[in-house]
C-alpha cells in the first residue's frame, strides 16, 4: 500500500464555523459602513449562549444582536433543544477599541505597519484543477453538498452540524485512491439511519468523488449511529479553531494564526491569502508540481522579514531563483497586499466555511491567476536542445 494522508472539513453549522461565520459577518458589516474599519472580533458558542468581544475601532454603528442571529438564521438553526435558536439565544457582547499600543504600529503616514508578528504559508499543488490538494477538496465539496441538500430541501431529515473526513492513497506522489471516507451529519430524531448512509454515500460522496478513485473505499457514515444534538450545544465553538479545515487540509505548514474577525491590516489573514495567490501562480505556471510560500512580518514593520519558497524537489529551476523572481512580481508591505487584493471590502463572511483557499469563481481575488505573472515564472524553465541542433 502507498501513503496515506487524511484531511477534514465541517459544514457552516459546525459549532466552531458559526462562530467564524459570526466574526465575519459582524467585521463584513464594519466595512461596509467604513472601509478603514479595524477589527480583530472573536465569537464564543456554547449552549444557546452567543458571546461577541473582541477590539474594533471604526466610525461604523453595528446592531451586534440582530447580525449575531441572522446568521444562526441563515445556518438553519432554530431548535433550541437539540442545537440553538437564532430566535431565543442570548446574546452577550463585549467589544472595546483596539490598544493604542498596536494602532500606532499599524497606522503610518502613507504606509501600514503589520497589525501582528508571525509567520504565514500560501500553498498550492497540481492534484486538482483548483490546484489544492485532492483531500481537503474532497471532504470540503462533501460537507458543502451535505448543506446544499438540507437547504434545498432534499434531505429534509439532515441538520446543520457535521464533519467530512477524506484518506487518500498516494503511489509515487500522486493520488491512486480514496481509502476512506467519513462523514458524521446531524439528523432529526426520527431519521432512519439506513436511508440516511445510503443517501450520504449515493447522492453525496458518490456524486463528488470520481467513480476511478473509489476503489475499495471504506465509508463510516455517522459510526457513532446518532447525532441529534449539535451545534454549540453538542460542543462549545469558538473563533479561529480550524485553522487546518481553513487552510490546506495539513498538507502545509501553518503559522497559527486564524483568519476569521480580522481586518486586511492583520497579516495573518492578507498575507496568509498572498502567499496562496504566489504559491498558486508558481504551480499554475507549470515551474513546480507543488509549491509552498513563507511570509514573515513584525508587528509595525511593513516589509516583510523573508519570503522562502519550497517546491520540495519538483523544480527544474532553483527555489532561490523562484524566491527573487516572485520579490520582484509582487509587492509584499501589508498597503500594497490590501490593494492588489481588493480586501477592504465586505467579502468575508462567505469565506468562514468550506475554506479559504481553491474556492475560484467566487470573486476571492486570492484565487485569480493573471497570465502574465504565469508566463514569468514559465519562462524560468530551462531550454533543453536536442542532439545535433
Amino acid at each position: 500500500m502507498g501513503r496515506l494522508f487524511s484531511s477534514e472539513s465541517v459544514t457552516e453549522g459546525h459549532p466552531d464555523k458559526l462562530c467564524d461565520k459570526i466574526s465575519d459577518a459582524v467585521l463584513d458589516e464594519f466595512l461596509r459602513q467604513d472601509k478603514y474599519s479595524r477589527v480583530a472580533c472573536e465569537s464564543l458558542a456554547s449552549g444557546n449562549m452567543v458571546v461577541v468581544t473582541g477590539e474594533i475601532t471604526s466610525d461604523g454603528k453595528v446592531d451586534f444582536d440582530s447580525i449575531v442571529r441572522r446568521v444562526i438564521r441563515d445556518i438553519g438553526y432554530e431548535d433550541q433543544k437539540n442545537s440553538i435558536d437564532w430566535r431565543t439565544a442570548d446574546i452577550k457582547v463585549y467589544i472595546k477599541q483596539q490598544s493604542e499600543d498596536i494602532a500606532r504600529g499599524v497606522i503610518q503616514e502613507g504606509e501600514i505597519g503589520a497589525g501582528d508578528q508571525g509567520t504565514m504559508f500560501g500553498y498550492a499543488v497540481d492534484e486538482t484543477p483548483e490546484l489544492m490538494p485532492m483531500t481537503i477538496s474532497f471532504a470540503h465539496k462533501i460537507v458543502k453538498e451535505l448543506t446544499n441538500a438540507r437547504k434545498s430541501g432534499k434531505a429534509p431529515f439532515l441538520r446543520p452540524d457535521g464533519k467530512s473526513q477524506v484518506t487518500i492513497e498516494y503511489e509515487n506522489g500522486k493520488p491512486k485512491r480514496v481509502h476512506t471516507v467519513v462523514v458524521s451529519t446531524q439528523h432529526a430524531e426520527d431519521a432512519n439511519m439506513k436511508d440516511l448512509r445510503e443517501f450520504v454515500i449515493e447522492e453525496i460522496v458518490k456524486k463528488i468523488i470520481p467513480n476511478e478513485f473509489l476503489v475499495n473505499t471504506k465509508y463510516f457514515i455517522n459510526p457513532t449511529g446518532r447525532f441529534v444534538i449539535g451545534g454549540p450545544l453538542g460542543d462549545a465553538g469558538l473563533t479561529g479553531r480550524k485553522v487546518i479545515v481553513d487552510t490546506y487540509g495539513g498538507h502545509a505548514r501553518h503559522g497559527g494564526g486564524a483568519f476569521s474577525g480580522k481586518d486586511p491590516t492583520k497579516v495573518d489573514r492578507s498575507a496568509n491569502y498572498m502567499a496562496r495567490r504566489i504559491a498558486k501562480t508558481i504551480v499554475a505556471s507549470k515551474i513546480a508540481k507543488k509549491c509552498e510560500v513563507c511570509l514573515t512580518y513584525v508587528i509595525g514593520v511593513a516589509d516583510p522579514v523573508h519570503l522562502t519558497i519550497d517546491t520540495f524537489g519538483t523544480s527544474k529551476v532553483p527555489d532561490g531563483k523562484i524566491e527573487k523572481v516572485a520579490t520582484e512580481i509582487f509587492k509584499l508591505k501589508p498597503k500594497d497586499i490590501i490593494e492588489f487584493l481588493d480586501l477592504r471590502k465586505p467579502i468575508y463572511e462567505k469565506t468562514a466555511a468550506y475554506g479559504h483557499f481553491g474556492r475560484e469563481n467566487e470573486g476571492f481575488k486570492w484565487e485569480e491567476l493573471n497570465p502574465a505573472e504565469i508566463e514569468i515564472f514559465a519562462s524560468l524553465k530551462p531550454k533543453y536542445k536536442r542532439k545535433g541542433v
